[in-house]
């Protein structure tokens, strides 16, 4: 995601590699002001009840997801690590204490974005297209360009703060949930503002 959200605007030499780098990583820490730690709240102590989370759950999680992300990655697979990183802690919830460990709200809800995100995306996509052609039918290509040429900062900047509202608050969310298993938290104790420091600048 990091790399997709800057690839046009490089290629097409709209900024240089440098450039793109900051460009990203500023929207990419500007996101924590646009979306707090919802996808934070929703890892740490969204999918699991809190009293069933110990190391050995945070653990077998990580290792769970990381071994389908690699899975996934060999074969060629798209796939997220977001859910990866969920269906992880689900399985790993699930061995320790089974289906009673696991918070269904928050599981659903990840479930059914599952199925909402691509088709979402689809729709919005072919609506926007559809605008676009229509709106540049009469266009000349030099003015196209010129337009495009700035547009894709737009489009670079908003991946880039998506990506920010969520790939750093993954995690947020793990140490979160393990600062609270390991005792140094309570279950309504805020994240300390290290993990999210250290995490965005990351």
């Amino acid at each position: 995601d990091a790399a997709n959200s800057i690839a046009t605007v490089v290629s097409t030499g709209v900024l240089k590699p440098q450039q793109a780098v900051l460009f990203a990583a500023f929207f990419n820490v500007l996101a924590i002001a646009v979306f707090q730690l919802k996808v934070a709240a929703t890892v740490g102590k969204g999918i699991a009840m809190p009293e069933v989370i110990d190391h050995h759950v945070v653990f077998g999680a990580l290792i769970g997801a990381i071994f389908w992300n690699f899975v996934t990655w060999w074969y060629g697979i798209p796939s997220s690590s977001s859910h990866a990183l969920i269906g992880g802690i689900v399985g790993a919830v699930i061995a320790k204490t089974g289906l009673d460990g696991l918070i269904a709200s928050g599981v659903w809800k990840t479930v059914a974005f599952i199925f909402v995100s691509p088709l979402l995306g689809f729709a919005l996509g072919a609506l926007m297209m559809v605008g676009v052609a229509w709106g540049f039918r009469r266009a000349s290509p030099l003015r196209v360009d010129n337009w495009f040429r700035r547009l894709q900062l737009v489009s670079a900047g908003l991946y880039s703060l998506g990506h920010g509202g969520n790939d750093a608050q993954k995690t947020i969310g793990i140490i979160w949930m393990l600062l609270i298993a390991a005792g140094y938290l309570g279950t309504k104790d805020p994240v300390p503002v290290w993990v999210i420091a250290a995490c965005y600048i990351t």
